[in-house]
């Protein structure tokens, strides 16, 4: 994407005054419990707040000279019923979140594949299996691992133009007055 904007979008990039980041040969990562630590958060925290991934980001930009860390390993418990868990400490998730200069800019993971760890996954988080069926079918026959993830592109493009808030690159933002284009 940052090779993509360089190449096809420069008039657009200088016009905005949007600062084009160097992407890393390697991001540094970090787990979520060091990640607390770092930032001085409680070590139960359940999620990182704003301020954290702001401090996480002067972090990485001051240390690693990167506007790009990734936090792994999640606490399970606050993670989609999907996630699968770290083989090792199965009470963290075998997920990340991207953060782009102090924003988190895109979650994703590793996902269950087994229909037993489904069922149980699910059941532990309380959920009938009924409404799951359908879904959980194509595991009981048989499914690879896999794992996906997913980008917020209005945070990338406001982030690329230091919008000031995300409603300004958004096309149609939505708040508590306006539910509807």
């Amino acid at each position: 994407m940052v090779a993509a904007i360089r190449e096809r979008a420069a008039t657009a990039v200088e016009l905005l005054g949007a600062a084009v980041p160097d992407v890393p040969a390697e991001i540094p990562v970090i787990h979520f419990r060091d990640a607390l630590e770092l930032v001085g958060a409680q070590a139960d925290e359940p999620a990182l707040a704003p301020a954290h991934e702001r401090a996480l980001g002067a972090w990485a930009l001051d240390e690693h000279g990167s506007d790009f860390p990734a936090v792994e390993g999640y606490p399970l418990a606050k993670r989609a019923s999907y996630t699968h868990p770290q083989p090792d400490e199965p009470q963290w998730s075998n997920s990340f979140d991207l953060i782009f200069r102090g924003l988190e800019l895109v979650t994703g993971g590793q996902r269950l594949h087994r229909y037993d760890d489904y069922v149980r996954a699910l059941s532990a988080r309380g959920e009938q299996l009924g409404p799951y069926e359908g879904y959980l079918d194509t595991f009981r026959y048989g499914m690879p691992p896999h794992g996906g993830f997913a980008i917020g592109l209005e945070r990338w493009v406001g982030r690329l133009g230091a919008a000031e808030n995300i409603r300004q690159v958004t096309l149609f933002p939505r708040d508590l007055h306006r539910l509807a284009p």
